[in-house]
């Protein structure tokens, strides 16, 4: 009852089952690779942007610097009111320096 045809039906329906579990396993792997590393580099890009965000608060700190969230409309007004009084006082120097200017001549 054994043929040659059939025992090569039977060897190489057996060969495409190994074949299809080791492809099943090498990409289950792969796939658990690539997950892994995606999670490694997601905590180590959160890790970072935290040690980037403590050194800037840091450095706020040792400048004197302080940073609210809590409201961008008063920050932004305050910020224009810098500017305003910058230029005011950069007038006031161009007055006095023209003044000084006109009294040597």
């Amino acid at each position: 009852m054994s043929s040659p045809v059939l025992h090569a039906f039977y060897v190489g329906r057996a060969l495409a089952d190994a074949i299809n579990e080791r492809a099943e396993r090498l990409l289950t792997d792969g796939l658990s690779l690539v997950g892994k590393f995606d999670a490694e580099q997601r905590e180590y890009f959160r890790q970072f942007t935290e040690d980037v965000m403590v050194r800037a608060q840091q450095a706020e700190a040792e400048a004197g610097v302080t940073y609210s969230s809590a409201a961008p409309g008063a920050a932004a007004t305050d910020l224009q009111a810098t500017i305003d009084t910058l230029r005011a006082e950069i007038a006031q120097v161009r007055v006095a320096l023209q003044q000084y200017r006109t009294t040597q001549v």
